[in-house]
């Protein structure tokens, strides 16, 4: 059974930094796609972030280049999602899903492509 457990919410200030955990169980990391999505509130689910087979495969969406990072740990089974420079456009809950890659360096885009999900963790960013 696959289980993903977010961890590392909670109230940041604007311009801090959180770093999120993703901790998977069930299946082997690099052999498929985790993904990190923020839903808002009264907004959509949006993909932020993926990584695929290959070590060199993780994708930011260009909205959070440059501040938002993924990356992953295979030893410990854990996917990271590193978020610098934090806004209160980022308040929401984070949650971390899985999907069958589209190639060994590409994932998904398509929310209805994740099938297993975590519960979430929430985000506040306010001063």
């Amino acid at each position: 059974q696959v289980q993903l457990v977010e961890s590392g919410g909670g109230l940041a200030q604007p311009g801090g930094s959180l770093r999120l955990s993703c901790t998977v169980t069930g299946l082997t990391l690099n052999e498929y796609c985790i993904a990190w999505f923020r839903e808002a509130p009264e907004k959509d689910r949006e993909v932020l972030s993926s990584i695929s087979r290959r070590d060199d495969s993780a994708y930011v969406e260009e909205f959070v280049k440059g501040r938002f990072t993924i990356s992953r740990d295979i030893a410990a089974n854990t996917v990271y999602l590193q978020m610098n420079n934090l806004t209160p456009e980022g308040t929401g809950v984070y949650y971390c899903a899985t999907a069958f890659p589209l190639a060994d360096w590409l994932c998904p885009r398509v929310i209805a492509a994740y099938s297993n999900w975590g519960r979430g963790t929430q985000v506040n960013v306010s001063s």
